[in-house]
């Protein structure tokens, strides 16, 4: 299974795994599964950092690469199929996952109940 995880499921797993539903959890523990991390959630997390909103120790791609996560770079792919999604959604990063999980063919890892209502395959956080 190809899995991609949305930013709060990214800082779950690295601060308290245990917020995140045990179905998913173990989906993204599965050696078996391929799991990314957006550039999105990257770049979303940094700005919400240096706003003083969250805390960040070290190199978060260091660490999720460790943890097993493979990167997932914006693709001209990803930025086009962005702008077919309804406007259900105004998260720009939030909309981008769900461009990115339609355009590769990824399991979005999620909780966030306004991306649950797109047709998107995900598995709820």
């Amino acid at each position: 299974m190809k899995i991609l995880a949305d930013s709060h499921v990214l800082l779950w797993w690295l601060d308290d795994p245990t917020r995140i539903a045990l179905p998913a959890r173990a989906a993204i523990a599965d050696p078996a599964n391929l799991v990314f991390f957006s550039a999105a959630s990257i770049w979303e997390i940094g700005l919400k950092a240096s706003k003083g909103k969250l805390r960040i120790d070290g190199d978060i791609v260091t660490v999720l690469q460790a943890d097993g996560f493979e990167p997932l770079p914006i693709t001209m792919a990803h930025a086009a199929r962005s702008l077919t999604l309804p406007d259900t959604h105004g998260d720009p990063f939030d909309r981008m996952l769900i461009a990115q999980a339609l355009a590769d063919g990824l399991l979005l890892v999620t909780r966030d109940r306004l991306i649950l209502q797109y047709d998107v395959p995900t598995l709820e956080a």
